[in-house]
């Protein structure tokens, strides 16, 4: 894939761009000063931007004079249309695991990092470092359970027992690794190893 730096006044944005952006360049442009533009914008062989727009747009906030560019010349105008699409779309499909995603933050805070880079609101650093509290403080929901060295529960039908974060967190990489990580194959996966 070729990339080559260009001049920003050379890339124009794709006037009928069906993606609201505007509450995601503040913090694209944060991520840019702190790491750097590390994916290319993708334009079509006119210069007309198919995936990157709000990169576009944080470039200009940041006064940028040239970004990395790739153009697609080898796309037909209906893929393009698709492929403008398809970009956006996908990244909807994703979820966070949130035991995961919790670990990585308190790690991040435990090497003093600035966690306001990650792209959450101090609400919802608030909220997932709430979700990790009440999974370290050792209780159930309720605050009556005590559960001894356990950060985290499982539920099958109608049983709740207590998990070790560490033990959950192996046994779910684990998996993983044997499985791949499409949701539909660990669900059928764990369905197959609970007998159900």
């Amino acid at each position: 894939m070729k990339i080559e730096l260009m001049p920003l006044d050379q890339v124009i944005p794709y006037a009928r761009n069906p993606r609201i952006n505007a509450h995601a360049i503040e913090k694209v442009a944060a991520s840019i000063k702190e790491f750097g533009f590390r994916q290319p914008i993708v334009t079509d062989k006119e210069m007309v931007i198919v995936v990157g727009h709000v990169r576009f747009e944080a470039a200009k906030r940041l006064g940028l004079k040239k970004v990395p560019v790739h153009v697609a010349t080898e796309l037909t105008p209906e893929q393009i249309k698709a492929y403008r699409i398809t970009d956006n779309r996908v990244g909807e499909e994703s979820e966070w695991d949130k035991a995961l995603l919790q670990l990585e933050i308190t790690e991040l805070d435990d090497a003093s990092y600035d966690t306001d880079m990650l792209g959450f609101n101090a609400e919802e650093l608030k909220e997932i470092q709430a979700s990790l509290d009440e999974l370290a403080d050792g209780f159930g929901e309720d605050g009556e359970d005590d559960i001894e060295e356990a950060d985290t529960s499982a539920r099958i039908g109608g049983y709740t027992f207590p998990i070790p974060r560490e033990q959950y967190l192996e046994w779910l990489e684990a998996m993983k690794q044997d499985v791949g990580f499409e949701k539909k194959e660990i669900i059928t996966e764990l369905k197959k190893r609970l007998g159900l």
